[in-house]
């Protein structure tokens, strides 16, 4: 239940629309649900400001419908992360009210329009990070931030990561995502002045060691500034991306967003 969920139940309560019993017994899952094979954090929406986010792989689609049905009933804009095509159909048989994004890999399950926040800029260095990048842009802008997508500028060509230097620099945040040795993150480190969060991805040939090497290089980056999630993790970036954004926009922290189950 999120804040104007139980705002909305207090008011009728106080005028009386509601008795105290009805209203108990709507809270009676608060401040989790235990399914048995998850316990879903209802508290999470008032503690964080948007419900726990479903991670899907190595869940059945039963366990997944039981955490989407315990969740929608009280929670909007609800993400599901690394879901395929049949996720998203068991979503959809439980909750139609439901939305996929094929190269993100995400559902959004009662998707709601939502004032979008501030600039991040999500770059890619290749088409083949593309995936990720959305990963982190679907999440961002979920959560109520405005995105910039800059893809294909990696430093295989650096005038294209040049040639989208106004961009960047009215970001708040840079989201830089990058396979093969992961060089782009430091690059765009040492453009701009707002903060860079690295992803590197699994992408490149056999000594990249999926998504090893651009790791290690993102880690050792020599701009400052530059922070590292983990690979292939566009969704941590686009979560953390989220928070760095709406602070650098001045919105109160009663607004921004939870973790995932």
């Amino acid at each position: 239940m999120d804040s104007r969920h139980l705002k909305d139940l207090l008011r009728q309560v106080q005028s009386g629309q509601l008795d105290l019993d009805a209203a108990l017994n709507r809270l009676r899952k608060l401040p989790y649900e235990d399914l048995g094979y998850a316990k879903v954090d209802h508290h999470r929406s008032l503690r964080s400001g948007s419900p726990e986010v479903i991670y899907c792989e190595g869940k059945t689609n039963a366990q997944i419908q039981g955490i989407v049905e315990s969740i929608s009933r009280n929670g909007d804009n609800i993400l599901a992360t690394r879901a395929d095509i049949n996720v998203f159909d068991a979503i959809q048989a439980v909750c139609p009210d439901s939305i996929y994004y094929e190269a993100a890999r995400i559902v959004v399950i009662k998707p709601r329009p939502v004032l979008k926040v501030g600039n991040i800029a999500i770059v890619c260095a290749g088409t083949s990070d593309i995936p990720v990048g959305e990963e982190a842009a679907v999440t961002a802008e979920t959560l109520g931030n405005h995105v910039n997508r800059i893809y294909d500028v990696g430093v295989a060509g650096l005038h294209r990561i040049l040639g989208a230097c106004d961009d960047l620099f009215r970001a708040h945040v840079a989201v830089v995502v990058a396979g093969m040795e992961g060089a782009l993150a430091s690059v765009v480190g040492g453009l701009v002045s707002c903060p860079v969060i690295g992803v590197p991805t699994s992408v490149g040939y056999g000594t990249s060691f999926g998504g090893l090497a651009a790791l290690l290089s993102m880690l050792n980056s020599c701009a400052s500034g530059v922070s590292v999630v983990n690979i292939d993790n566009g969704f941590g970036a686009g979560f953390q991306a989220g928070l760095i954004n709406k602070a650098a926009a001045g919105v109160p922290k009663e607004t921004t967003e939870g973790g995932d189950t």
